[in-house]
């Protein structure tokens, strides 16, 4: 086994290993997959050295901002897939679902409190940051986050970058060594560890592991959980095992025209990959070396050009190199933006020339004000807005491109652009699966101005923020049989 690269690594509590202990711990909270994972690799090195039992526990909380039935079922597919994939394996896999609002308090102090060391993951993005800072202070041992989000690990960008194009070169510059340092397909394959079968039964009386068999995705599974019951789950599983499934989609029957057919509406060649993404139920790992391998790609077919252009620097083909750019360049400028600046989700973080060109047009008259309730209901009176709406509400997901137009009118439909993005926040977190995570704020806020320049003419309400209309888009792509199937 590789040793985890220590620039993933960053420590908490720097503490000595505890030698009295019973287990390592790996609390699974962002990357909740068994394989390419940085942190249950560093777990499973810790446990090894130590010579302890390693433990995995996967918890969820009922009381996150926006839990809803339909985040908690996408998670739930997770786990149930985690449980038949850590079977037999040289582990104690640990499940646990808060079911009355506050049970759960008290957990990770427990099983730390018997732990020589706890492993957790690094994401930069929603509540995670917070609870592991709340974390750090229960946790009396050793305590390190392993960075398992992207290609190009987050501190190995010592800077901020405003632009797509500038981060672009960073990455042409710097990440060929990276690409060395991938984790393992397999971080338990071949690793003989001491075994560990059951929890001290103080532990887990109080709380109980989940019983995961129970959840047959009936329509009724959740409702005695304390969360937004109107929110409810989509068809869209969860779980490493459809992630997989999706990925292999979209490598056999997609890929070979995602440049040329991603951004319109009524040809789905977009990957699906994102929410698997978010929830860690795949890596982007995985996907690289899956369409790298099929692309028969290796390091030598790098152009070496560092020009910043989003073509010709992968040295494969037109659609694999679109692909790479969306899954790499633009994501991973989501991860530099919430893991250099704690402000990525207010207002503040915009562009200073977007907050000039917003204030400067904050008092022009709206032509249609529209609430929460109405643009939440798709009740507008643009019938390509309202399909997209109801298709993420019916969903969990929307269009890429429509995402873009989507928000470019709730910009021109709101009071203002702060409550614009109260909104887009609150519609996109709550209802999308891919909420909540930094390449979704990055969506929401380059709709006013973030990642992108000035542009004429200068318009009403938007001053210089790039426009959008429905009907440009309907223009420009073909979008009858996308309002035929969400018209209702």
């Amino acid at each position: 086994m590789h040793a985890v690269p220590n620039i993933r690594i960053r420590t908490i509590r720097d503490l000595p290993p505890r030698g009295d202990a019973d287990y390592v711990l790996y609390w699974m909270t962002a990357f909740r997959r068994p394989g390419h994972n940085f942190s249950l690799q560093r777990a499973v090195e810790w446990s090894h050295q130590l010579q302890r039992p390693l433990v995995v526990l996967e918890a969820l909380r009922s009381n996150y901002r926006w839990s809803s039935d339909r985040i908690h079922r996408f998670v739930i597919d997770g786990m149930i897939d985690n449980a038949a994939e850590f079977a037999g394996k040289p582990l104690l896999y640990y499940p646990y679902l808060e079911e009355i609002e506050g049970a759960g308090k008290g957990l990770l102090a427990a099983l730390a409190d018997r732990a020589a060391v706890v492993v957790g993951d690094d994401f930069p993005c929603s509540f995670l940051p917070r609870m592991v800072t709340a974390a750090a202070n229960q946790v009396a041992c050793r305590l390190e986050l392993i960075d398992s989000n992207g290609l190009l690990p987050m501190r190995a960008a010592t800077k901020l970058f405003t632009r797509a194009f500038d981060f672009r070169i960073f990455l042409q510059k710097n990440l060929l060594p990276h690409l060395a340092e991938f984790p393992e397909s397999d971080p338990l394959a071949g690793v003989d560890l001491p075994q560990i079968n059951t929890l001290p039964a103080t532990l887990t009386k109080r709380w109980p592991a989940a019983n995961l068999k129970r959840f047959k995705r009936r329509a009724d599974e959740l409702a005695g959980f304390p969360i937004d019951h109107s929110v409810p789950p989509v068809a869209t599983a969860g779980g490493c095992r459809a992630a997989q499934a999706t990925l292999q989609l979209f490598l056999d029957s997609k890929l070979s025209h995602y440049a040329s057919e991603r951004n319109e509406p009524e040809l789905d060649a977009t990957s699906g990959l994102s929410p698997y993404l978010h929830f860690g139920h795949i890596s982007v790992h995985a996907i690289f070396d899956a369409l790298t391998r099929r692309a028969d790609w290796i390091p030598d077919k790098l152009t070496g050009r560092t020009n910043g252009s989003s073509q010709g620097w992968w040295g494969v083909d037109a659609n694999e190199e679109s692909f790479l750019d969306e899954l790499i360049t633009w994501r991973e400028l989501g991860y530099n933006m919430c893991s250099q600046r704690a402000d990525y989700d207010q207002y503040e973080s915009l562009p200073a020339w977007a907050q000039e060109t917003l204030a400067e047009h904050a008092n022009d008259p709206r032509p249609r004000v529209y609430t929460l309730e109405q643009l939440q209901q798709s009740r507008t009176h643009d019938p390509l807005w309202n399909a997209a709406q109801r298709q993420l509400v019916r969903e969990g997901r929307m269009h890429n491109y429509l995402r873009m137009l989507w928000g470019k009118k709730i910009l021109e439909w709101s009071p203002s652009p702060q409550i614009a993005l109260d909104y887009m926040i609150e519609l996109n977190n709550r209802i999308a699966l891919d909420g909540r995570n930094p390449n979704s704020y990055s969506g929401i806020f380059w709709v006013l101005g973030r990642y992108d320049r000035a542009w004429g003419p200068e318009r009403s309400i938007f001053g210089k923020i790039r426009y959008m209309s429905s009907d440009n888009t309907a223009r420009k792509f073909s979008v009858k049989r996308y309002l035929e199937v969400y018209s209702h």
